[in-house]
């Protein structure tokens, strides 16, 4: 049984993390997000569930305005070809449906088959906005201590320049 709300809010509290969460209408992408008013402060995310020909799952936390380049992204994770996982395969793996795609997920991940890959330029921000496991909610929570909850839950955080135009100056 995957990891509820109630459940990963028990454990933010357990780990000493302070968040804030906002309920609003069911978002399912960043548009219908961008349109909802949350007030919350920090920057909103974006999540990419991947996956390779060999199996590697990616779970991708950008800001909402990363332009992300697909193309150049298996050069920079070391992987083979990245396609979107399938929602079967995003459910067994995080614990989620699509448009609940949030870091917190990984609390599902007991397996650590995913790796988790932040986009540099959120983690200038200081505090960060993630569904709390079903997208009806955001949760705001501290850079920080969103690092540290991933931690807990075994898996180490890549910190990765996703930006599209920044790969594509390097080429």
């Amino acid at each position: 049984m995957p990891v509820s709300r109630d459940d990963l809010m028990i454990r933010l509290s357990e780990l000493g993390i302070a968040t804030q969460t906002v309920d609003h209408p069911p978002a399912f992408t960043v548009a219908q997000s961008s349109s909802i008013d949350i007030p919350l402060p920090g920057a909103h995310t974006k999540n990419l569930f991947l996956k390779d020909a060999n199996g590697a799952l990616v779970l991708i936390v950008a800001r909402t305005t990363t332009v992300i380049d697909l193309k150049s992204l298996p050069k920079r994770l070391g992987t083979g070809r990245l396609s979107f996982g399938k929602p079967e395969l995003l459910l067994s793996a995080l614990g989620v449906t699509p448009g609940s795609v949030t870091a917190f997920a990984v609390a599902n991940d007991s397996a650590h088959r995913v790796m988790v890959v932040f986009d540099q330029a959120l983690m200038a921000e200081d505090s960060i906005n993630c569904h709390p496991l079903e997208n009806t909610a955001t949760t705001n929570i501290a850079r920080d201590d969103l690092l540290r909850f991933i931690r807990s839950t075994g898996h180490e955080p890549r910190i990765v320049d996703l930006s599209a135009a920044e790969s594509a100056a390097r080429r």
